[in-house]
């Protein structure tokens, strides 16, 4: 299994997806943030990597998190160091920072063969305005493949933790 680091370009990333699938292999892709990793997060990529052969993450680029207002001060660590503790990871084969306020260009142009998302999204939810709608879902299941959602592992969440770090301070 390949890791894709150090990254040259997008156009190389999609190359070596392109090529993988070549090979037969599965793609499946997920985005977040990953602002302080934590066992929920890794729990989740061993869960998604489970899905298939591939594991490409979107990882949402610093100005992204600012507008996507997660909290004052987010993201804590910069998306070099976000990215590079993603890659450390095995289940992870690839990761993809994009700075628009969601995935769909780089689903998009991935067309990955399973979109995953974590429990508080619905995959049969068609409304775009809705929070609990999966970007790219459509444009996944028109190429012909499909979405997954998993569940939380709960009580652990980036937000708990911060809060917990604040009042044990």
């Amino acid at each position: 299994m390949s890791k894709s680091f150090p990254h040259k370009t997008l156009q190389a990333d999609l190359q070596m997806i392109n090529a993988w699938r070549e090979a037969g292999d599965t793609i499946v892709f997920t985005n977040g943030v990953f602002d302080i990793l934590h066992v929920g997060h890794v729990t989740y990529l061993e869960a998604a990597k489970n899905l298939g052969h591939h594991l490409v993450v979107g990882l949402n680029g610093d100005e992204s998190v600012r507008r996507l207002n997660k909290a004052p001060n987010r993201p804590i660590h910069t998306e070099a160091d976000r990215k590079r503790v993603l890659q450390g990871l095995r289940a992870v084969d690839m990761v993809l920072v994009f700075e628009n306020d969601t995935p769909l260009e780089l689903i998009a142009a991935i067309t990955p063969d399973v979109l995953v998302k974590g429990g508080d999204y619905d995959p049969d939810c068609n409304d775009a305005s809705d929070k609990t709608y999966i970007v790219g879902s459509h444009e996944v299941v028109a190429a012909g493949g499909h979405v997954a959602v998993l569940p939380f592992v709960q009580g652990h969440s980036t937000t708990s933790i911060i809060e917990k770090s604040r009042t044990t301070s």
